[in-house]
């Protein structure tokens, strides 16, 4: 791969006693989706959460090496995490849109980082450009004063993407965004993610081998806390290099 916006170099991270990854290498290209795979309890999550400084809430964690974004190493004690968060944006698995209306959930994040001594007079070209992007506009555009809680979860979750967008994040980190939609409803949200590759880096696990395959430009194969292998998404897919990886893409094991 080439040497991109997310750089990790030889990272390890513990939970009190029990290592969770070791010596992790990978390098995910700026505006490409780099999909990360693995069986349950690889370290896939972990290392997302690695990225934006999620797991340091937790104060047994400890790490050693280096995750560079755009790079800086996000590691460093001098790396603010509201400054991070506002270059790195999360998704989970399942739609978290704030008890709010439509509208309060888009100029939430805005509010707090992005706006200047004229955000009231942005705020609805702001939200209006955030669910353009994400293609709600047109579904939702004469009821954004309703709670957000009453989308649909597809609805929700390109909700919860559009959300991030107005603080003009660089870095987008999605943990399985599809695990709770059906399959009409991932096919959308997976149409969405590669129209945003170019504008945005995007990091995506999946548990779902298809979805890897259809979804991103290079993926990594993560086993027990190590990164097996990683390279472009249709190589692995067709000629892994590691029996390791092969084993799990035909279903023998995970």
């Amino acid at each position: 791969m080439d040497r991109g916006a997310i750089s990790v170099r030889d990272f390890s991270l513990w939970y009190g006693n029990f290592q969770a990854l070791e010596d992790v290498n990978l390098e995910s290209a700026a505006g490409k989706i780099t999909s990360l795979i693995g069986p349950s309890g690889c370290g896939k999550s972990t290392l997302l959460r690695s990225v934006n400084r999620i797991n340091e809430r937790l104060g047994y964690v400890r790490t050693s090496g280096d995750i560079n974004v755009l790079g800086h190493n996000i590691t460093a004690p001098s790396v603010s995490k509201v400054q991070l968060g506002r270059r790195v944006g999360m998704v989970f698995q399942r739609p978290n849109p704030l008890p709010l209306s439509i509208r309060e959930n888009i100029l939430f994040g805005w509010k707090l980082h992005a706006r200047g001594d004229d955000g009231v007079d942005m705020e609805a070209e702001v939200v209006e450009r955030a669910l353009q992007e994400v293609l709600l506009w047109d579904r939702v555009k004469d009821r954004l004063n309703d709670a957000a809680i009453n989308l649909s979860l597809e609805e929700q979750q390109k909700l919860c993407i559009a959300r991030l967008l107005p603080v003009k994040p660089d870095v987008l980190l999605m943990d399985e965004p599809c695990s709770a939609l059906d399959p009409v409803a991932t096919e959308a949200v997976e149409s969405l993610l590669w129209g945003m590759r170019g504008k945005y880096t995007i990091l995506l696990v999946t548990h779902n081998m298809a979805q890897a395959r259809r979804a991103s430009d290079d993926c990594a194969f993560m086993l027990m806390g190590k990164m097996v292998e990683a390279g472009p998404t249709a190589e692995m897919f067709v000629s892994p290099v590691k029996q390791e990886t092969a084993d799990y893409i035909e279903g023998r094991y995970g």
